[in-house]
């Protein structure tokens, strides 16, 4: 085949680079590299089959964790004082605490650190807490704080109720077609907006033994948007909602607040939480407790007891330290597990993956969720993101499970469970030919425009990192040619960004997404000299760090200067290599330079550093540290080039 260049010059496919032998230094330690890492790997299985690596966000969790406490009137030193440990050791040297390693500080993050130190006794004159303060004021005070952090406040009359955004239960009795119904808001976000439309509605108070006044700078509020954009509508329609909460209707107020309760207890899980995701879960507890659920009922008891599983406690030189996941991803790591060690020449037998594959299958969903008020007709089949989250399967997550499941054989068990989830999956595309990740046709936009939503992505539309997913599951499952994989391929290629890379909505960001969408569409049959898969390549190109590696950070959800800009890490750099290798990049050396880059900085028992976030929750808001990210996907990358490359001696 002959080669082919891309417009700035460099191999896309073809045969060997004439640099070829200038290359074996990287492909030998890479070896070495891989062989360290499988085996480490390999030794953070659970004797149950599967893996999980922590994952890691910002100290808002451990903050809102004692406040709940507090306010439910739980809160002990067992739980304090190792809390605040791990809360100053987050502060940064401008005083602020930030959403991820090495970001900006927070003006919300901060405030509700500084109110959990103070809470555990800090006294307000204490020099970490003046920095603190120092910080908080200098950006605008409690008053430019998101609606979550003021509703916290509230909760302890440090902010004014009526002053907050409306959130009327009544919305739970409104049909499925009527706009901005509970269901035109992404999972994650109906399950925490009818919890806290009860607590909204209740406006309780309870002392919270200090005050935090010192955050204060008296600014009067924003003055609200022009009635010519859709924002200044939003806020007429909540000051409107703010003036039926001061008269409701009686009978239809305590139906709507029995509805709510029912719609809450409903969808708690086996493991105690709701979704699996700490903001639902924290909410429905003081939702129903303020319904009058004593803490001994079974539905709080098995809440509050549930939150030890995601309890993380650590010994530090300080101390020991409590801090806790937002979320906790099994099966998701054990999927990406999966497909690590089959990439690294583990054989489909191997006890690890036939374990794996076991235990996948008894995590197989065969109940219908919220996801089936958009699609009725479907048969229920896929796999959620946890250990317990039965409502609420994702199509990423199924369809990485099924590319795990076919490298473990053909089992009839297993083909039935993959059967059931490629019929799910193709029965989740939305209209327009993506895939979202939870639900299907989420799209309402206006949604994103109310008042009380400033708490992150609101929605769940289709996008490229997941689309990509499903379109490389279903075309390993022999649907290359489908009318639905066509879709999902067109979707790809009219979501292509200008500049050749794609947004990645869970991982950080067009390196994350850029790094799905390649190999997905040469998957799909699409040809490494297709103009789309050219410039993607070239992108990659143009993004290697001098150091080898590659990064992006994540201010690069809100500032575009920021794409595939950052420091190089161990997942971002096999991401990249991902795509090249699918694309049959023929740049040797850039390729080379990435392998170099993985084996040179690879720890001695086999994993990399990094603690840079490069998972996201919302993007521009809430970021996560996936800790197996590290591992599995240098895995994957040095072992599908290291394949290659023994296979073309």
């Amino acid at each position: 085949m002959a080669r082919l260049l891309s417009t700035d010059g460099h191999r896309l496919a073809g045969g060997p680079s004439s640099t070829e032998g200038d290359n074996k230094g990287p492909f030998l330690a890479a070896r070495a590299a891989l062989d360290r890492a499988r085996d480490l790997l390999l030794s953070r299985q659970d004797p149950a089959g599967w893996w999980q690596g922590e994952l890691e966000t910002n100290v808002t969790m451990e903050a809102e964790d004692l406040l709940m406490r507090e306010f439910l009137g739980i809160r002990t030193s067992v739980e304090t004082e190792p809390t605040a440990r791990w809360i100053r050791s987050k502060q940064g040297a401008d005083g602020a605490w930030a959403n991820f390693h090495g970001g900006p500080g927070d003006l919300s993050t901060t405030i509700e650190a500084y109110a959990a130190l103070r809470l555990a006794g800090d006294p307000a004159e204490a020099e970490h807490l003046c920095r603190a303060r120092k910080f908080v004021l200098a950006h605008g005070g409690i008053e430019r704080s998101r609606v979550f952090t003021r509703l916290w406040l509230a909760l302890f009359g440090e902010w004014p109720w009526q002053r907050l955004p409306a959130i009327p239960p009544e919305v739970v009795l409104l049909p499925s077609w009527f706009p901005l119904n509970v269901y035109d808001f992404a999972c994650w976000a109906r399950q925490t907006i009818v919890p806290l439309s009860i607590v909204r509605s209740l406006r309780p108070v309870r002392p919270l033994g200090f005050s935090l006044g010192e955050l204060r700078t008296g600014r009067p509020p924003a003055p609200a948007q022009s009635l010519r954009r859709r924002g200044g509508w939003m806020h007429r329609l909540d000051g409107a909602l703010r003036g039926y909460e001061r008269h409701p209707v009686g009978p239809l107020r305590r139906n709507a607040l029995r509805r709510a309760a029912e719609w809450i207890v409903a969808r708690q899980e086996a493991d105690g939480s709701w979704g699996g995701i700490q903001p639902p879960w924290v909410y429905s507890l003081i939702a129903l407790h303020l319904l009058g659920y004593p803490l001994s009922h079974p539905v709080l008891r098995s809440g509050l007891a549930g939150l030890e599983r995601f309890t993380v406690r650590e010994e530090t030189p300080d101390g020991p330290v409590r801090r806790l996941e937002a979320c906790q991803s099994p099966v998701w790591d054990t999927a990406l597990a999966m497909v690590a060690l089959a990439d690294a020449g583990l054989p489909a037998e191997h006890p690890a993956l036939a374990s794996a594959a076991d235990w996948l299958l008894t995590e197989e969903i065969r109940v219908p969720g919220d996801w089936a008020v958009r699609r009725p007709g479907l048969p229920p089949g896929g796999w959620a993101f946890e250990f317990d989250n039965d409502g609420y399967p994702d199509t990423d997550d199924t369809a990485e499970v099924l590319l795990a499941l076919r490298r473990t054989g053909a089992d009839p068990a297993v083909r039935g469970a993959m059967e059931r989830g490629v019929a799910w999956l193709r029965g989740m595309q939305s209209r327009d030919g993506g895939w979202a990740a939870f639900d299907a046709d989420n799209t309402r936009a206006i949604a994103r425009s109310l008042p009380f939503c400033d708490f992150g992505e609101v929605i769940d539309p289709p996008s490229a990192d997941v689309t990509a997913h499903v379109v490389e599951a279903l075309c390993a499952e022999g649907l290359t040619g489908s009318a639905t994989v066509r879709r999902g391929v067109g979707w790809l290629l009219r979501n292509q960004e200008a500049d050749g890379s794609w947004f990645g909505r869970w991982g950080a960001n067009h390196v994350y997404g850029t790094g799905a969408a390649v190999p997905a569409l040469i998957a799909a049959g699409m040809r490494p000299e297709h103009p789309a898969i050219v410039r993607a390549v070239c992108w990659l190109h143009r993004r290697q760090n001098p150091d080898g590696g590659w990064g992006e950070d994540m201010r690069s959800y809100r500032d575009p200067a920021w794409r595939g800009q950052g420091v190089s890490t161990a997942s971002q750099t096999a991401w990249a290599l991902l795509a090249l290798h699918a694309a049959r990049s023929d740049d040797a050396a850039s390729v080379g330079r990435g392998i170099g880059w993985l084996a040179r900085t690879q720890r001695p028992d086999g994993g990399w550093d990094e603690p840079q976030f490069t998972g996201t929750g919302f993007p521009g808001d809430f970021y996560i540290n996936y800790h197996l990210y590290r591992l599995v996907f240098p895995i994957s990358a040095l072992g599908r080039l290291l394949r290659d490359s023994d296979a073309s001696r």
